[in-house]
């Protein structure tokens, strides 16, 4: 007689436990039931314990009077530093002067040629145009100043950035190394290390071209890396069968198939180098952003803007120029006549200048815009400020901002104790990501507490986090009725560039007028940069979405509604989440310029370190920025694991 096995029933696992959010957040549960009564025994109070910072005040202040007592003296200033110096300068002063030979008459053909090989006509005329403005605003000469410095900047940024780009490219443990160099340096506030670079070069031109090149340089450096890794495996295998050697595998293979990766890093770095004129001003860089900040001193916003508009226009052309030679690689333009006519009508164009006694722009032909623009600055400032009837005045919202969300916010961050803050932070990035993400954000967000800024850190972050929600549901808003309606893209598309371009400082003086000093104005500077880059990522996405998944939803009878809610914002997903990472980011690296204007917190101890030369004030903020950069992005950009388990 056969037996009969019987076996027992498996108990069903509840639905809620096979959710892996759920098992992870009850394994943190466990451990911070062993954790929190340990630390709270040992340290008792809320905040983070004074036993557990480390004060690097001392060797920092000690580091930064050897280089101020040695910088005359020591080999390595003189003879290193010192011919690098020389060297920038020498580059700088000869672009200017070879610019100012050629005339505005020269310069102007000059871009116009440059344009029309890249882009054809309408192009050219629109940098015709650019050029002519800068003169007729009078800013021909600080425009030439400024474009020589980003020449050369320029230049150096994308000769550091391809050859780390190469060593990125071509080996994974180069690639490993350089990634946190890369976030630090991108993340890092420019305020943070404009202080070294001035303790070791001065003030001048050489400390504000080497500073505009630690900001510009990691662009090229990630794109180029990005092009080399995507090559084709099989034409880099035809290229092997070949028997061609390493160098000529990437002369004639890697880097042809990475040309539209280089120009789109060419094209970052431009912009991004654009973006420190201004900053860069502070240490002697000269040009627009010295006219900018100069302005801005004096609380002149007509000026301010006079000078702004031409780093907006040259930020433009360049954008539309680099980006048209990127997309039409490949199209051919061979032809070298048409290069060698533009260039003869460019030497034409700066002869006639010179021999009419024209090379420099004409001091009749200008137009000023200073006054009637400060006139209706004024008029904002008179009537909207205050007293408008039933929804009061901007600095009535500043101050309702400030008391119902952002002290409740910062008052609730500072309440929670030290390791909650911790515990929250693992939570989040551990839910959308893998344990390591939320090792390294609880490590980031404990350097704070060991740099001894966790208040000030906590204070900054909850800008951070009330500047993200409104840039989020403004962008978010924005985006969806851009995805849907062309006419309304078209017409925004300009309103953002010159958002992405404009220096922050010119529109600091705005935001000032209308809300006045505080926190308030530091939050809606950092939204009104981080807006373009959600606005257009969100709409971008929804986009993309797949037309067959839209058509599908029509057929079923869904309205636009159910189209939007159902479809295209569920498949959008992966760009929404990129468009709060980037949100983030962005508010974060305009704290500093917050600090300026009440912000507080970080963003003014990195600028008070700069202006009173304070290195270890000035670096710890900056640091406890990054680390609070490094947090924000694990928590935000989800992390996939594939093909693992446990993660």
């Amino acid at each position: 007689m056969a037996s009969v096995t019987t076996t027992a029933p498996r108990l069903a696992m509840p639905a809620f436990l096979r959710h892996p959010a759920t098992r992870k957040l009850l394994m943190l549960a466990l451990a911070a039931a062993v954790l929190v009564p340990l630390a709270s025994s040992r340290w008792a109070s809320g905040s983070w314990p004074h036993a557990l910072t480390v004060d690097v005040s001392g060797p920092l202040t000690s580091t930064g009077d050897w280089i101020i007592d040695h910088r005359d003296s020591h080999p390595l200033f003189l003879y290193f530093f010192g011919y690098i110096s020389n060297a920038v300068v020498l580059s700088v002063r000869v672009v200017y002067l070879t610019l100012l030979a050629a005339g505005w008459a020269g310069v102007t053909a000059f871009g116009a040629l440059v344009a029309w090989r890249a882009a054809g006509a309408r192009l050219a005329l629109g940098t015709v145009a650019a050029f002519l403005a800068c003169g007729l605003l009078g800013m021909w000469v600080p425009t030439m100043q400024t474009l020589a410095l980003m020449v050369v900047a320029v230049l150096i940024s994308v000769a550091v950035g391809v050859l780390l780009g190469l060593g990125a490219g071509l080996s994974a443990r180069v690639d490993r190394a350089l990634r946190p160099v890369l976030d630090t340096m991108q993340v890092l506030p420019a305020f943070a290390y404009l202080l070294p670079v001035v303790l070791v070069f001065g003030i001048g031109v050489p400390a504000a071209v080497l500073a505009t090149v630690v900001y510009a340089a990691p662009p090229m450096a990630r794109l180029t890396a990005l092009g080399l890794r995507g090559a084709d495996p099989e034409v880099l295998e035809a290229v092997d069968s070949l028997g061609a050697t390493g160098r000529q595998r990437l002369l004639t293979a890697r880097i042809p198939l990475a040309r539209k990766e280089l120009l789109l890093g060419l094209n970052q770095t431009i912009m991004m180098a654009l973006s420190m004129a201004v900053i860069a001003s502070m240490i002697g860089a000269g040009g627009l952003g010295d006219r900018v900040y100069q302005a801005l001193a004096s609380v002149d916003v007509g000026s301010a803007l006079t000078a702004g508009i031409p780093i907006v226009l040259l930020a433009v052309v360049l954008d539309r120029v680099t980006g048209a030679a990127g997309e039409g690689l490949g199209e051919g333009h061979r032809d070298l006549r048409p290069w060698a006519y533009g260039a003869l009508a460019t030497v034409a164009a700066a002869l006639a200048a010179r021999f009419a006694g024209r090379l420099d722009w004409p001091s009749g032909w200008t137009l000023n815009i200073a006054e009637p623009v400060n006139r209706a600055v004024d008029w904002m400032t008179a009537h909207l400020y205050s007293g408008v009837p039933y929804i009061g005045g901007t600095a009535d919202w500043a101050g309702h901002f400030t008391t119902w969300v952002l002290d409740p916010v910062r008052d609730g961050l500072q309440w929670l104790p030290w390791w909650a803050v911790l515990l929250i932070v693992a939570a989040l990035a551990w839910v959308i990501g893998t344990w390591r993400t939320a090792l390294t954000a609880v490590l980031a967000m404990a350097a704070i507490g060991v740099l001894g800024v966790w208040k000030p850190s906590l204070d900054t972050l909850s800008q951070v986090l009330a500047a993200v929600a409104v840039t989020l549901v403004i962008g978010f808003a924005t985006g969806i009725a851009a995805a849907r309606s062309d006419r309304f893209e078209r017409a925004l598309r300009p309103v953002l560039d010159v958002f992405q371009t404009m220096p922050q400082f010119v529109y600091l003086i705005p935001v000032v007028a209308l809300f006045g000093v505080g926190r308030a104005p530091a939050v809606a500077a950092a939204v009104v940069y981080a807006l373009p880059a959600v606005v257009r990522i969100t709409a971008q996405g929804l986009r993309q979405v797949d037309p067959a998944a839209l058509e599908s939803a029509r057929s079923l009878g869904a309205t636009g509604r159910q189209q939007l809610w159902q479809v295209q914002l569920p498949l959008a997903r992966p760009a929404l989440l990129l468009a709060v990472n980037q949100g983030v980011v962005l508010v974060l690296a305009v704290v500093v310029i917050g600090g300026l204007v009440g912000g507080g917190a970080l963003g003014y101890d990195v600028t008070f370190g700069l202006a009173q030369g304070d290195l270890a004030t000035g670096l710890v903020a900056g640091a406890a920025i990054v680390c609070l950069g490094l947090m924000l992005d694990r928590v935000t950009q989800p992390t996939e694991r594939r093909g693992k388990k446990g993660a």
